[in-house]
């Protein structure tokens, strides 16, 4: 008689080194039944983006491969997980099913309910934590309350015992010799775009897969680290990891970035980034209308603006504010925009347009090739200022100061707007001061070859802070009226 195999579920974790399901499989000693289930029912509204469906065609096909080397094939299957899972184990004879935990709010629920089900047929189920430095329920205050605040947060997850060192991959070599059931082919599922190839750019920018990230986090521990604190906020330089999208397609475990970079003279300010993302992971976790709804509740009333050109004048990056324009085009063409140009372009669109936060978290969402739930929703909380830790609701970026500031030559604008690449640093944040002659020799019309501003920055800060403070119109009280421009 057959051998019954171990079903490992694969989802967010699509790799093999320090993968705490596929090792406790792997440990069993029995045939293994690799699937990934394409389960486009459950997430609702927040099924994946057109970005990030790229990202995971090319994710699972280098895990494809990577399961090739062993002999082994990773089972493609589709339809709502709650009923193919079951299926499957009924299919292959399987009495045990492993895979490492989710924690979107659906996510949590539907494998909850799986995992009652199969265990009630009398098969072993056990789910890991493979993503998350600390668990949701292993940082809290001292009344056992989630942290709303992130100083304090990080502070007790530094006190809490360290992240447990990454683990090898498995030897899958003699987990062969399971007939698998017939699955799906990748290709069919049709996660790539058609006419017209909207993915070029992506494709050039990155090598999605357990290799890609690997190979990313490397040149960034021996390149950019050493100046990272000084160099993170210049979208103009390669100071940051890029590691987002394989982190959030567990291309990559937050525990082998940790244990890479925690030994290195510059890593502090670069492991509290991997903090945010952990603070952004356990808000989700406790508060799970975050996508959709303010964590302040007197942010419900707020009187957003409807206005569906500004609106799509920021999706093609064309609001007249080159720092602006640059980072929502950098986010169309590579899947990906600079975290400084990601608040300034996020700030633009709450407090200089008056659109709610959550047209730009959907924007982000399908265009992002790291489009995580926690992150995104959590971020753009945190610019509208009525999110955890929010920045203060009186903060308006000036977005011709942040470009200056952050992209000095102006190599971040010349880059991603080019019908202003002519244009001297001294004009190029602000094209509508420079004079005629300049911008007939740079090439540049305004309100042709490049648009006028959208708004007045001044005019556009003012009216923010009326619908911010006004305590008649908003109801949430009076706020200090200062405004941070840098």
């Amino acid at each position: 008689m057959e051998t019954p195999p171990a079903i490992v579920w694969f989802r967010n974790d699509l790799r093999i080194s320090d993968n705490p399901a596929l090792r406790a499989a792997s440990a069993l000693g029995q045939p293994i039944v690799p699937v990934y289930i394409l389960d486009e029912h459950a997430p609702g509204t927040w099924a994946a983006g057109g970005a990030a469906r790229w990202w995971l065609h090319h994710s699972l096909a280098a895990l494809k491969s990577s399961f090739a080397k062993s002999g082994l094939d990773l089972l493609l299957l589709r339809g709502p997980a709650a009923l193919v899972l079951p299926r499957l184990v009924r299919e292959t004879g399987a009495r045990a099913v492993f895979w490492n935990r989710l924690y979107e709010p659906w996510a949590v629920q539907r494998d909850r309910q799986i995992k009652s089900a199969l265990r009630a047929e009398g098969v072993k189920v056990a789910s890991f934590n493979a993503s998350l430095l600390f668990e949701p329920t292993s940082i809290r205050t001292r009344n056992g309350e989630a942290f709303r605040v992130f100083t304090p947060f990080w502070r007790a997850c530094l006190a809490a015992p360290e992240p447990s060192e990454p683990e090898g991959a498995p030897d899958l070599s003699f987990l062969r010799g399971f007939k698998l059931p017939a699955g799906e082919r990748l290709e069919d599922w049709r996660l790539l775009p058609t006419a017209p190839n909207w993915a070029g750019g992506l494709q050039a920018a990155w090598q999605p897969g357990e290799a890609g990230a690997r190979a990313r986090l490397d040149a960034f521990l021996a390149k950019a680290l050493d100046h990272y604190e000084s160099e993170r906020d210049r979208p103009d330089h390669a100071g940051t990891s890029r590691l987002s999208p394989h982190l959030h397609w567990g291309e990559i475990s937050p525990r082998q970035v940790w244990h890479a970079a925690k030994t290195h003279p510059n890593a502090k300010a670069f492991l509290r980034q991997l903090g945010w993302r952990e603070f952004s992971y356990h808000l989700l976790f406790a508060f799970p209308s975050l996508p959709e709804e303010p964590l302040d509740a007197r942010f419900q009333a707020f009187p957003w603006a409807e206005d569906a050109k500004a609106l799509a004048s920021w999706q093609r990056g064309r609001t007249g504010y080159p720092i602006v324009d640059a980072g929502m085009r950098e986010l169309w063409q590579t899947g990906w925009m600079h975290n400084r140009a990601r608040m300034v372009c996020a700030s633009f669109l709450v407090k200089h347009l008056l659109l709610p936060w959550q047209y730009g978290e959907r924007w982000f969402w399908d265009t992002l090739v790291d489009a995580d739930l926690a992150n995104n929703a959590a971020g753009w909380q945190w610019v509208a200022g009525c999110g955890a830790d929010a920045a203060p609701y009186f903060r308006i970026f000036n977005p011709v100061l942040q470009g200056e500031k952050f992209d000095p030559n102006g190599d971040y604008v010349r880059k991603f707007v080019p019908e202003l690449a002519r244009l001297p640093a001294r004009f190029i944040h602000r094209p509508w001061e420079a004079p005629p002659a300049v911008l007939d020799a740079a090439g540049v019309k305004l309100g042709t070859t490049y648009p006028a501003p959208i708004v007045d920055h001044r005019a556009a800060r003012e009216r923010a802070l009326a619908s911010f403070v006004g305590e008649r119109r908003v109801g949430i009280g009076r706020m200090r009226s200062a405004v941070v421009r840098g």
